[in-house]
């Protein structure tokens, strides 16, 4: 009997052993979990597209920065619809983001999300394009819009005696209005520049080349092109380049991407602003950190532009870009 027992608390204590360490296991697995997860934030960014190179740095910037600090970033695409953005800003407030990153798809129609993510407690942080009213908005980070749009002008006085020009603009955005203002503010002292025609594309290469194509059957004498961006750039070329006039043709744009790059570098494009969209991806993850540590953000944070000419363009560096 006694041997039995022995047998039996033997068997017990042996269970006893291996359900303690199984538990123990058990503790250490959840507590790491809990660790992994316990104090990381979630942070949104709701771009009006990411079919651009430039969003798509800004994003892998911001991103970067985010998950460096041992946080989550939740990025959305609204494919530049109004009503898709403000649905995909209410839903990250849902979710519990802490803070969202917006670039806006119309700086004038995004304001009720805004102001619902602000009630919310929800501190927004514009990226590359202001908002028409930033009281919801805790910081803005963008790049000197004007001032690339008069680098653009002023090269193009410089090197020609008289133009006319088409411009390629996107109106629902506060940046691009901002670069064909001061395109048209510097050439306004310059008569001999004449603007004869405009379309709107929304800075899309597959939109901005039928545009073109109705501004050149228009108006055949244009011979200078200003875009907002560089993706409208080329899509203006392309319809140039097919209708035969790509060489007789003044194109500027803004962006600094790789391609438009080459293609000053070529001689086929005159020059483009160059943004830092590292640069600005940057600050608005210092900003947005400022504000989740209950610290002043700066409320406008403005970036210069650097003009890229068949002078620079074959530089091996792309400040902001690589």
């Amino acid at each position: 009997m006694e041997k039995r027992e022995q047998i039996f608390w033997g068997f017990m204590s042996l269970m006893v052993v291996l359900l303690i360490t199984l538990g123990i296991l058990q503790l250490v697995n959840t507590d790491l979990s809990a660790r992994q997860t316990e104090g990381r934030r979630k942070l949104g960014a709701v771009y009006m597209t990411l079919n651009n190179p430039f969003y798509e740095v800004v994003d892998e910037e911001i991103r970067t920065a985010v998950e460096n600090r041992g946080d989550v970033l939740i990025t959305r695409d609204p494919a530049l619809s109004v009503e898709r953005q403000n649905a995909e800003i209410e839903e990250l407030i849902k979710d519990g983001v802490e803070l969202i990153f917006i670039n806006p798809v119309d700086w004038r129609k995004c304001e009720p999300a805004i102001e619902k993510a602000w009630r919310a407690g929800v501190p927004v942080i514009a990226l590359d394009t202001n908002v028409e009213d930033d009281a919801h908005v805790a910081s803005t980070v963008v790049s000197d819009n004007y001032l690339a749009g008069q680098q653009c002008a002023r090269h193009l006085v410089a090197h020609r005696q008289t133009g006319k020009v088409a411009l390629l603009n996107h109106s629902q955005a506060r940046s691009a209005q901002d670069r064909i203002k001061g395109f048209l503010d510097v050439l306004s002292h310059y008569p001999a520049f004449q603007v004869v025609d405009q379309e709107e594309c929304r800075g899309q290469l597959e939109t901005a080349m039928p545009a073109m194509e109705r501004m050149i059957e228009r108006h055949p004498e244009i011979d200078v092109v200003m875009a907002l961006n560089d993706p409208a750039a080329m899509g203006a070329m392309a319809a140039l380049r097919q209708a035969g006039r790509l060489e007789g043709v003044a194109v500027y744009g803004v962006d600094g991407v790789t391609e438009t790059r080459d293609l000053i570098a070529q001689g086929h494009m005159q020059a483009t602003a160059g943004q830092d969209p590292r640069g600005i991806g940057r600050l608005a993850v210092e900003e947005a950190y400022k504000v989740l540590q209950g610290k002043t953000p700066n409320p406008l944070v403005k970036l210069p532009t650097v003009l890229i000419t068949k002078e620079n363009a074959a530089n091996e560096e792309q400040e902001g870009w690589d």
